[in-house]
């Protein structure tokens, strides 16, 4: 039997987790991660549909159990238009808040690590801003992960090392001097096998159509959302 707690006569509010699940091996979670997902009231996912949700399907390998939780969809929308995005934004922030209200804790999973181009964040900021009680569990972050895969380092001694969001900021960042880790490159891929580089990458790393391209020349001419490359 749940117990409720009361401060006067007003119930305790949940707690928020940003929760880190790796990118793509369910070895790859840690352990508190798994601890907070068993112990949490509520599983909060990024999309509507938990069977196309990355995160979901990763997390549910380890933590199996979570199928018997409630789930709540928060869909997020994979587009530019600032309008859509801060409608579905407030949706999200609309439906955890009204799950902490009722002294849910929710754990918000993500793939990668929580603090790392986060989709999590844009539900988290806004809630920790109202405040509600939030914590992140850091992850493996899905750079790190594919070093690992290519069995390289990633940077060592004086290297440099730049995070780039291949979509966006491209142009600006090929001369920088040091080792360029590039995310959801698929919209730029052209410009980044021209590169006068070496370049290697890992599309899904750690799932089950994981592809490794150890050079430019292995890579496809077609890549997904989940691809990411290292060029220096």
């Amino acid at each position: 039997m749940k117990y409720w707690l009361y401060r006067g006569s007003e119930m305790t509010k949940g707690k928020l987790y940003g929760v880190s699940v790796g990118p793509g091996d369910p070895e790859l979670m840690t352990l508190k991660a798994v601890r907070i997902i068993r112990e949490a009231d509520i599983i909060a996912l990024p999309h509507s549909d938990k069977e196309k949700c990355a995160a979901y399907t990763i997390a549910v390998q380890s933590v199996p159990e979570m199928d018997k939780k409630e789930l709540l969809m928060i869909p997020m929308p994979m587009t530019k238009d600032r309008e859509t995005l801060k409608s579905a934004h407030r949706h999200g922030v609309k439906a955890v808040t009204e799950a902490l209200d009722r002294g849910k804790n929710v754990a918000f999973l993500t793939l990668g690590d929580v603090c790392v181009y986060s989709s999590c964040q844009y539900i988290y900021q806004p809630v920790k801003k109202l405040g509600y009680d939030t914590e992140l569990i850091s992850g493996v972050p899905s750079f790190c992960a594919v070093s690992a895969k290519l069995d390289r380092p990633l940077v060592s001694g004086e290297q440099k090392l730049h995070i780039i969001p291949a979509t966006y900021a491209l142009d600006d960042c090929i001369s920088l001097d040091g080792v360029k880790v590039l995310m959801k490159p698929e919209k730029s891929l052209e410009k980044i096998k021209s590169m006068n580089c070496g370049l290697c990458g890992v599309e899904n790393c750690g799932m089950e159509n994981e592809k490794i391209y150890r050079n430019k020349n292995e890579i496809d001419d077609k890549q997904g959302y989940y691809s990411l490359f290292i060029a220096d």
